[in-house]
């Protein structure tokens, strides 16, 4: 199993958008990124998102260039501010899930996974990248990233 972890592509602001759409740059990453890991392959069975707009239209994009067999749910638990220790206890390991989310519960639920800590951080995301984290007798790691700049 796999853990696919996606922060939403970049959005425009509040002012622009009340709902936070994603901007133009946000969607030309994601998609630049679903296709390049398209390319790869990846087998993806479920896509998990937030709720939130920009969160919602991220995991489509996614959706799109991978067919998951078991589609694309909205979640709760998944909030900036939500407890990764709660969300973490309930990932089923047994399938090869993407979530996608926002800052800083990718980063927090990252560094809980390999470290056991949401306090030491582990990886920066970018908006629209992929972290993909692998669990190897019962410990995770980071098996490889793929973001929209180096």
């Amino acid at each position: 199993m796999a853990l696919f972890l996606v922060q939403h592509g970049k959005s425009l602001s509040k002012n622009q958008d009340p709902e936070q759409s994603l901007s133009e740059e946000g969607l030309s990453d994601v998609q630049r990124i679903a296709n390049g890991a398209k390319e790869q392959k990846i087998p993806i069975s479920r896509i998990l998102h937030s709720g939130k707009k920009r969160a919602q239209q991220t995991a489509d994009i996614f959706a799109a260039a991978f067919n998951p067999t078991d589609g694309v749910q909205k979640i709760s638990g998944i909030n900036p501010l939500d407890d990764v220790s709660h969300f973490a206890d309930k990932i089923n390991s047994t399938e090869n899930l993407m979530l996608v989310g926002h800052l800083p519960f990718m980063e927090k639920l990252t560094s809980y996974l390999i470290t056991g800590s949401v306090h030491k951080l582990v990886l920066k995301f970018q908006n629209g990248g992929i972290v993909c984290l692998d669990e190897d007798n019962g410990a995770w790691f980071i098996k490889w990233t793929l973001m929209p700049k180096i």
